[in-house]
């Protein structure tokens, strides 16, 4: 009598355990698909929101979605008839938010605007990362007036609290825009440059070459013309590299002759003894 049983007994606890099992599935199975962020989209002048080809609402917009990638696009208003419309790619992800700004133009090449997204990083840490990416590359970062590198480029250690970051290239508008650091988390920022519309305006009403400048004192070599810059000046680095040591300042409106290039930078001398490189995107070049 004792053997149905103890086999009654066995086959009820298999049943229990496959049952429990089955709600831990489908516990964590609906979970992980119900997982959520936010989305907040501003724009100048106010559009429509699309996502996945769905309207959404007008900006200002924001409400929650379920976490992965979504195509997002703003269409003006009827009055801003001039205005160019913008479509991108956004990711929502667990628990963030993900901020989306524009500055729609009358083109794309005069729309600007950035995006900024939270995630966890791998590893617990005390400091957090920013993660830069620009349309076009090649942009100089900036974290609180201190140049960092050329995006695309990510910063490490960054310390946890309210930093100014923003984004510079010569014949685009600068970018900036506060971001807050966790200790942990990484801000992903992706910026859209603008062209800056004053950039043929200036060129036109650039003096006109020194005539009188007697032909001994013109230089044969190629030269670099060094542009404007957001600081007022120009470093000079000891290697063609933005992480070399910088070995002196150069000034606006100064020239110099090319000595050598390399991968998007020019060796100048500098003075009468010392040699350094300087980044191609803040130089013209000025053929002999």
């Amino acid at each position: 009598m004792r053997t149905p049983i103890k086999k009654k007994l066995i086959l009820l606890l298999i049943l229990v355990v496959l049952f429990a099992g089955f709600v831990a599935v489908r516990f964590f199975f609906l979970n992980s698909q119900n997982v959520y962020g936010r989305i907040r989209v501003v724009s100048s002048p106010s559009a429509t929101v699309f996502i996945n080809n769905l309207v959404v609402g007008r900006t200002p917009f924001e409400d929650k979605y379920k976490t992965g990638d979504y195509i997002m696009k703003l269409i003006p208003e009827k009055t801003a008839t001039e205005t160019a419309s913008w479509q991108g790619k956004i990711q929502v992800y667990k628990n963030a938010l993900t901020y989306v700004n524009r500055e729609l133009g009358t083109s794309d090449l005069g729309s600007a605007g950035e995006i900024f997204a939270i995630t966890k990083m791998d590893k617990s840490s005390s400091t957090g990362e920013i993660y830069v990416e620009t349309e076009p590359q090649g942009a100089i970062v900036y974290l609180d007036n201190d140049e960092k590198g050329v995006a695309p480029l990510i910063l490490t250690q960054v310390v946890k609290g309210d930093h100014e970051l923003s984004v510079f290239m010569p014949g685009f508008l600068r970018r900036t825009q506060k971001v807050n650091v966790d200790a942990g988390y990484k801000v992903n920022a992706s910026f859209k440059l603008g062209f800056d519309p004053n950039q043929k305006q200036l060129s036109s009403l650039s003096p006109p070459p020194d005539k009188t400048a007697t032909t001994s004192a013109v230089s044969t070599k190629e030269q670099v013309k060094i542009k404007d810059t957001p600081t007022g000046w120009l470093r000079v680095r000891t290697e063609p590299s933005v992480n070399a040591s910088e070995s002196a300042k150069v000034n606006p409106g100064e020239t110099y002759d090319i000595l050598s290039e390399k991968e998007g930078w020019y060796e100048i001398q500098y003075d009468l003894k010392n040699t350094g490189w300087v980044y191609s995107q803040y130089v013209e070049k000025i053929n002999p």
